[in-house]
């Protein structure tokens, strides 16, 4: 039986810049960073410290997926076309404020939404990132 979601990967253009922004700007802790003896693989996974149960693996695009998928992902990545996360917030505009002073990329500034506050930005590998503040809704 599955029990819960454990690790969810995000494709990224550099995993020690991203890792930066995850850590230094969104506020997450580092979970496990090692590469192996001849540096042909890194696993990079962060955390929110309130929810370490969830790893986020930070990856560049590269095998096993083809060369074609790599270039695809890349230009996705280059777009800013690549889902990223959603993030809940307990107040969106004032996370909005504090990410902007941050300089993070906005794409949507905070806006109503029937089932709460939505903002979306794009992390610094283009990837969107849905801030949430939720509210109940029916």
């Amino acid at each position: 039986m599955i029990t819960n979601i454990a690790i969810t990967s995000v494709f990224v253009k550099d995993v020690d810049a991203s890792k930066a922004f995850y850590i230094d700007v969104l506020g997450f802790a580092e979970h496990t960073d090692i590469t192996l003896s001849d540096g042909s693989y890194r696993w990079c996974t962060v955390m929110h410290p309130s929810q370490p149960e969830l790893q986020v693996h930070l990856t560049v695009p590269g095998p096993p997926h083809s060369p074609e998928m790599v270039d695809a992902i890349t230009r996705a990545l280059d777009e800013g076309g690549m889902h990223g996360l959603g993030l809940s917030v307990d107040d969106c505009r004032k996370t909005y404020d504090d990410l902007l002073a941050k300089g993070v990329e906005f794409i949507q500034a905070p806006e109503e939404r029937p089932y709460g506050v939505e903002a979306v930005a794009r992390d610094n590998s283009g990837n969107w990132m849905v801030l949430v503040e939720p509210r109940p809704f029916s």
